[in-house]
């Protein structure tokens, strides 16, 4: 196989693990509450969206070791093991244990944080400044096949149930427990790059120097690593990036936790109130692919770089929230056990509701997969820690959001995302014009990135 093919070929296998991982954990999100709700009158006393701020806290102060762990251990191996710390959280859901729910949650944000920074390693390892855009969109789509095959399961399994048992719960999580130790064993398959030799470079030499000079390095590399972390935190065009990031973080608090949430409560859906979680889900998943797909596999035919892209995403953000506002009640985000049967502006609608599904799954592609087309285009050398910057900002922001959501209406959570949004859109055109100068000032043609 040729060099390009085997990256190719490490791209899709990445995109494919993370599918199964994620098909297992987003939908372990989407219905965490739901299913907590229902265990409530138990001896269990959990709360979803406290189990996901603690995520997303532990995730954000773990990115700050997270380039160090992956420079020490390497980034393949930094993904299998964060894989079976993300099945061991799904696994705790078979027989919850309030203890265990909170402590797999500490360890899955710290999973989390070195998942993710191997990934973008690994990501920008096998792409260059020409195919950055298109293997960022490869990654990104096979990624959100995820919300589809895991909320077509829970819409099938659920349909016409009010109240979810404990059969329910426990075979949607042994099923979602393998799909993710199945993306883990994945991570194996990725080839890894041949090291080129320098001329002179000696063999032997090597050899005596044996394991003492190894560890050496690689603790040279790890505080390297954290040092650049610092110093790349502080850059001009990191901070104006991190208010774009700050947004996605919101946003996927709430499409992944807070939107399928209030679907659940909505007592006007009738019996599909809780399968409508699973369509939801779908429609998000869709929404993503099809993001995903246009502005990633297709960049190359692109002449005016990611600026449109982005300005599309918000746009079609500000219309979803538009419509949710109208036709979501305003305390579906915090209505007890038994829901809700207040109206907003308009009767709630199913057709409504998935549409802004698709359009939040859209909107949230656009910003992605040009966010990590960007990162991967300034910070070719420093993949790693630029990455867990980005998940760092990202991160915290989804940890604080999904604070709030156990308090706010949904009429605060949504002006929250506009404000954030429109002012995360301006940083990044900020940062975009400043790429196509640098770019113009190569010689290089500004549709390539």
């Amino acid at each position: 196989m040729s060099p390009e093919g085997k990256k190719l070929f490490n791209i899709i296998i990445l995109g494919v693990s993370f599918m199964f991982i994620f098909t297992a954990f987003q939908s372990c999100g989407n219905i965490a509450q739901t299913v907590i709700t229902n265990l409530n009158n138990t001896d269990f006393h959990g709360s979803g969206y406290m189990s996901m701020s603690i995520i997303y806290g532990v995730l954000s102060a773990s990115n700050l070791i997270a380039p160090s762990l992956v420079a020490i251990v390497g980034p393949q191996f930094s993904m299998v093991v964060s894989g079976v710390f993300y099945s061991l959280y799904i696994a705790v859901f078979i027989q919850p244990a309030t203890w265990a729910f909170y402590t797999a949650s500490v360890l899955i944000g710290i999973a989390a944080a070195v998942l993710w920074t191997a990934q973008g390693n690994c990501l920008t390892e096998n792409s260059d400044e020409n195919t950055i855009g298109r293997n960022s969109g490869i990654f990104w789509a096979l990624l959100q096949f995820s919300l589809i095959f895991g909320n077509l399961y829970i819409y099938l399994a659920w349909q016409g149930k009010t109240h979810i048992s404990e059969s329910d719960r426990r075979t949607v999580f042994i099923a979602l427990t393998v799909i993710s130790l199945v993306g883990t064993v994945l991570f194996f398959l990725i080839r890894k790059q041949e090291d080129t030799k320098a001329p002179g470079d000696d063999d032997s030499t090597n050899e005596i120097l044996g394991v003492s000079s190894s560890a050496r390095n690689k603790m040279m590399r790890a505080v390297a690593a954290f040092k650049k972390s610092i110093t790349l935190s502080f850059t001009k065009e990191m901070l104006l990036l991190s208010v774009t990031t700050a947004y996605t973080g919101l946003v996927l608090t709430f499409f992944s936790g807070v939107y399928g949430t209030c679907i659940g409560a909505v007592n006007r859906f009738g019996s599909e109130e809780k399968s409508l979680i699973g369509l939801s889900g779908i429609f998000i998943g869709v929404g993503e692919i099809l993001g995903g797909g246009i502005f990633g596999l297709l960049s190359k035919k692109s002449r005016s770089g990611r600026n449109p892209v982005v300005m599309l995403g918000i746009l079609v953000h500000f219309i979803a929230f538009y419509l949710i506002f109208f036709n979501m009640p305003n305390d579906a985000p915090i209505a007890p056990m038994e829901g809700t049967d207040q109206v907003a502006y308009m009767i709630p609608s199913k057709e409504v509701a998935m549409l802004c599904s698709f359009l939040l799954g859209l909107g949230d592609s656009c910003f992605n997969t040009q966010l990590l087309s960007i990162l991967g285009f300034l910070y070719s050398e420093d993949s790693a820690p630029a990455f867990a910057i980005f998940k760092f900002v990202q991160s915290i922001c989804a940890a604080v959001a999904y604070f709030y959501s156990n308090y706010f209406l949904l009429q605060w959570q949504l002006l929250i995302m506009v404000l954030v949004g429109f002012f995360g859109t301006i940083t990044f055109f900020t940062v975009e014009w400043g790429a196509a100068a640098a770019l113009a000032a190569r010689g290089s043609d500004y549709s390539s990135i």
